[in-house]
């Protein structure tokens, strides 16, 4: 049915459900051979080769079995053409033997009907005696010694008997030594009788087996008779059947010939009838047409006249607006003469009141030279506004600079933040709570350690890490003891979090024991405090907790000469390059003892930031934001002046403009005047006579309504015309319709007629 098929059991009852034929015995077959059974188990065929598809060389099974601790899996190839199967365990080559042992570890019986029942064997399973039974029941679902202790007590219950009549011989020989020979020939008799009476049993209750099988062929082969006697009966039956059904169609056939006759002759008036109504349905509509024609032909007639109408109403209309634009043309005429005589009557009487024109120089003189100051003054100021102008982009573009490098700064402290964040998350919630609450404090209270301290150089951070303890690097530092007591009981009393108070008397600025230059010879280059930055009770509190102003910092140099080092400055605590040192003077032996510790790899204080360039940084900000402001001030009073040296100048131009045209005033009236004279005489010529124009459409239009009276009666004699030829038609398609009528329903009943005959036949 299938080339592969893979199968997963899941947990309790598994259910494979199929029509016939579709391989479910073929899953049942593949579990037995995988797990070494033997054909013979399954009752199909005595060779594994018969099990592999047809047409196919190879069958491969693959079962995997669960087992503690690893599931094992075991693979099966059987060859048809030589009948062998070669064995696998988890993809390794092995024997029949080792595959048998593993099974047999997992109590897995393939050869026990009460483990595994294939379909063929249920017959074997239901002839079970009860021993039987009892004997698989107990392989398949008790442990493994099970079966044995029974097989066991069996032997022990035979031993027994024996014991038993042992002990009988004994105490008959002691009383009587005659009968003893005669007690162990009736002993054994008694055996053999005891296992001939077993095997009698045995031998009836197979022959009760064999009782119901002899019964079930007696009836099976009765069955087999009389199904025998009535397949030779079966030829006869079918005859006589399809005889009876042969007389039957030929008096049905008879029949149905006598109707077709009868059909037929039915039929042939009612064809006659349809050709007949065919033929004057074709005539009647041959007239329609005719007539359809002629209507068309006296309707185009009618349009044309109906259009030759328009068309002279279209005319009379044309010369009525003619008239009206005239009429229009000579108002608009008279309009303009009236405006030109007023506009020269005005201009007349402002030319006699104008004076002679007077001189204009001097006054049009003293406006160009102070034109000219006031260009000269507002180039000065647009001078200046440009330099300012460059100043304060200049300024503008430093302040941005100044911003940017501040932004790096700040990315740097975020970075230190989100580090702090991190590891010590308490921390950061508890410095979250601190910058929104600082007015709560009497003084300044100053952030973790490892925000506050700020490396001069980011190499030299693993010397001032080693140095300070982790918790004191996440600590807040206080300058007030009261202060530190509110902060670690305020609401956020389940936050672990660190804080240390800042000595009262500072000790920031400490001296060391000696100055550096004493220490150069060793390779110390510098004090632990010189090589970072942080605020005055930060340094104070580490110089007092760990006296950074007083631990040196060494080289290579110092490293090779460690033990010189040691002996000559006889310093407590000393870093070189990669390495810490402590120094203890025992107290009983004073003996010098040193300890010395790898350098850990800084992890607060890589990313610093320099304060003083922070701070001189804002201070340049501030004195930029200064500048900008006074510029910015500066420039608002130069476009002040710049806006009223603009409108002084538009005044002086607009006087100017006045002047100028004083002077030209009275030549531009006297030739406007002149012109309008000329105008003027121009339209008293163009008069129109409107009478004569009126006069002239009136004759048009009686002209053209005499020639409408002619369409008009022309129009009607064909309208009546039409009408007629319409009425006619009607009458045609009247008759058409009952023609047509009477011949659908000649032609219905000759088709229902039709389907009749054509059963018929």
């Amino acid at each position: 049915t299938y080339d592969a098929c893979e199968v997963h059991p899941g947990p309790h009852l598994n259910m494979i459900v199929g029509a016939n034929g579709t391989g479910k015995s073929s899953i049942v077959c593949a579990i037995c051979l995988g797990l070494g059974g033997k054909p013979s188990f399954i009752g199909r065929a005595d060779k594994v080769g018969l099990f592999v598809k047809q047409g196919c060389l190879k069958g491969v099974v693959e079962i995997e079995l669960s087992k503690t601790p690893d599931n094992i899996i075991i693979t099966r190839e059987i060859q048809v053409v030589n009948n062998t199967s070669a064995w696998f365990i988890n993809g390794k080559p092995t024997t029949l033997k080792a595959v048998e042992e593993q099974i047999a570890a997992l109590n897995i019986q393939v050869d026990n009907l009460c483990q595994f029942l294939p379909q063929d064997k249920v017959g074997e399973f239901a002839k079970l005696s009860k021993i039987e039974l009892l004997e698989a029941t107990e392989k398949s679902i008790g442990p493994p010694e099970m079966y044995q202790f029974h097989c066991e007590l069996k032997n022990f219950r035979e031993k027994e008997r024996e014991l038993e009549v042992n002990m009988y011989i004994i105490e008959r020989a002691s009383s009587d030594c005659r009968e003893t020979s005669m007690i162990k020939i009736n002993m054994r008799s008694y055996n053999l009788c005891r296992d001939k009476t077993n095997s009698l049993e045995k031998m009836r209750q197979r022959v009760e087996r064999y009782k119901q099988d002899v019964e079930r062929y007696h009836e099976c082969k009765r069955h087999l008779d009389l199904i025998e006697m009535l397949e030779r009966k079966r030829p006869w039956v079918e005859y006589e059947n399809v005889r009876q059904q042969i007389e039957e169609v030929k008096q049905r056939r008879d029949r149905a010939k006598e109707e077709l006759k009868n059909l037929k002759e039915m039929q042939s008036p009612v064809t006659k009838k349809i050709q007949e109504a065919e033929v004057c349905f074709k005539s009647l509509d041959m007239k329609i047409r005719d007539k359809a024609a002629e209507i068309k032909e006296v309707s185009q007639k009618c349009k044309q006249k109906q259009d030759a109408l328009e068309m002279k109403d279209k005319q009379i209309e044309e010369i009525h607006q003619a008239l009206r634009m005239k009429k229009d043309e000579e108002m608009d005429r008279q309009s303009k003469i009236h405006d030109t005589h007023k506009m020269i009557e005005d201009w007349k009487l402002e030319l006699s009141t104008m004076a002679a024109c007077e001189d204009l120089q001097p006054e049009t003189n003293a406006v160009n030279n102070e034109l000219k100051k006031l260009q000269e003054e507002r180039a000065n100021i647009d001078s200046d506004i440009s330099d300012l102008t460059a100043e304060k982009m200049n300024q503008e573009r430093e302040k941005k600079r100044l911003i940017d490098r501040l932004g790096q700064l700040n990315n740097i402290i975020n970075m230190k933040e989100e580090n702090l964040k991190r590891r010590f998350q308490d921390t950061h919630t508890a410095l979250m709570w601190l910058r929104k609450n600082k007015d709560k404090f009497k003084k300044k209270v100053f952030e973790p350690m490892m925000l506050e301290i700020n490396m001069k150089d980011n190499r030299h951070a693993k010397y001032v890490e080693n140095h300070i303890s982790t918790s004191d690097m996440r600590a807040f530092v206080f300058e007030s003891q009261e202060d530190m007591e509110m902060f670690l009981m305020r609401d956020h009393q389940k936050l672990r979090v660190n804080a240390v108070c800042a000595p009262a008397e500072s000790c920031a600025e400490s001296l060391p024991s000696r100055p550096i230059e004493a220490l150069q010879q060793y390779g110390f280059f510098s004090y632990l405090r010189e090589l970072f930055d942080a605020p005055h009770p930060v340094m104070s509190y580490l110089c007092s907790q760990y006296r950074v102003h007083d631990v040196p910092v060494g080289t290579e140099k110092t490293r090779d000469m460690i033990e010189r080092v040691i002996e000559e400055t006889k310093l407590r605590q000393i870093y070189t390059s990669e390495e810490k040192y402590i120094i203890k003077v025992s107290a009983y032996t004073n003996l010098t003892l040193s300890t010395n510790t790898a350098l850990r790899v800084p992890q607060f204080l890589t990313s610093s930031v320099d304060t003083d360039e922070r701070r001189q940084l804002e201070n340049q900000q501030q004195d930029i934001n200064n500048v900008l402001k006074s510029l910015d001030m500066r420039l608002t009073v130069l476009f002040e002046k710049q806006k009223h040296l603009e409108s002084r100048d538009n005044l002086l131009r607009q006087q100017k403009k006045e002047l100028l045209e004083r002077g030209n005033r009275r030549r531009q009236l006297e030739s406007k005047i002149s012109l309008k004279h000329d105008s003027l005489r121009q339209l008293e010529q163009d008069a129109i006579d409107l009478e004569k124009e009126s006069q002239q459409a009136n004759v048009k239009i009686k002209e053209i309504n005499i020639q409408k009276a002619g369409l008009v009666t022309e129009l009607m004699h064909l309208i009546k015309n039409c009408v007629s030829q319409n009425i006619l038609k009607a009458d045609l398609v009247l008759q058409s319709t009952t023609v047509a009528a009477e011949k659908n329903k000649l032609e219905s009943d000759y088709k229902a007629a039709s389907v009749q005959l054509a059963a018929a036949e």
